[in-house]
């Protein structure tokens, strides 16, 4: 399906334009079609989730006919849609929620992470062992364990279905020498990515390692993902993701930074094969060190 995240974004976009070439502002136009200034503001900045009824009011007032109506009509019918991520609530947990809706239109997927591995490639014994990470900190959950690790599954399954979207993931090595899980987790966990990776060959992890030389240029603040979707017209989307939140981008000089950091980043990665190795060796110690043959 279209992803209903990445088109009300776009129908946002869209509707705001259309207001300003009309030289209506926000408040003219919320009593126009009879809702409030919020009801405008949300749908301008993609908010919420589009009534069909106010879209259509909107574009006759604003003049709207043929192919732009038909047009915008079928943006705004993607954007309503509903995904099978909506049946979890928050149970899942919200910014998985996000991914799910991204993922679900996505032609590729493209991302760097420094701190984390990122939930596609995560085996259900180490998703256990982040749960039982936050519970340790004492902080109050926003999500509900098992139902946000049937999500996660539901995810893999989806993106790794047949005619599903290209991935490129780099891995900083320091992921997998930090990351405070116990040995034998994190040693299943290597060698289920070394799995994915073996079978799956639209799906790549490439290790930046700790010793690797940049070329000049700042390095990225955090982790984030690149999206680009079938349809050319839906614009490439950046999730930046920090501690608590993630910030969404799709002005072009906003994506494009993020492209050259993931360019940058990417040429001083192993080359896959290397990679996959690095994976299994490092696999290896952990279980020496967990005790395990």
């Amino acid at each position: 399906m279209t992803s209903p995240f990445v088109r009300r974004r776009r129908l946002a976009t869209e509707l705001r334009t259309l207001r300003e070439q009309n030289g209506m502002t926000a408040d003219e136009l919320a009593q126009r079609i009879y809702r409030s200034r919020m009801t405008v503001s949300k749908l301008e900045n993609a908010r919420c989730r589009p009534d069909i009824g106010d879209i259509v009011k909107i574009m006759k007032i604003l003049g709207v006919t043929g192919e732009k109506f038909d047009d915008i009509f079928k943006i705004a019918c993607d954007a309503a849609d509903r995904g099978w991520w909506d049946s979890y609530g928050d149970a899942m947990g919200a910014r998985q929620r996000m991914y799910a809706d991204i993922e679900s239109g996505a032609a590729t997927i493209r991302g760097y992470n420094q701190m984390s591995i990122p939930g596609l490639v995560q085996a259900p014994g180490f998703m256990h062992a982040l749960v039982e990470m936050d519970l340790a900190e004492g902080s109050e959950l926003s999500y509900v364990p098992q139902r946000s690790l049937e999500a996660r599954l539901q995810r893999q399954q989806r993106v790794f279905r047949r005619g599903g979207p290209i991935g490129e993931i780099i891995l900083d090595e320091f992921v997998l020498k930090r990351l405070p899980v116990p040995p034998h987790a994190m040693a299943a966990q290597l060698r289920h990515m070394v799995e994915i990776l073996t079978r799956e060959p639209r799906f790549t992890i490439l290790i930046l390692p700790l010793e690797a030389r940049l070329a000049p240029g700042r390095l990225p603040p955090s982790g984030f993902m690149l999206y680009t979707f079938p349809d050319p017209t839906d614009p490439v989307l950046v999730v930046v993701e920090n501690a608590n939140t993630c910030l969404v981008h799709t002005e072009p000089h906003e994506v494009a930074e993020y492209e050259r950091y993931f360019d940058r980043l990417r040429k001083a990665t192993l080359p896959a094969l290397e990679s996959i190795s690095l994976l299994a060796d490092t696999a290896d110690r952990l279980s020496e060190q967990a005790g395990e043959t």
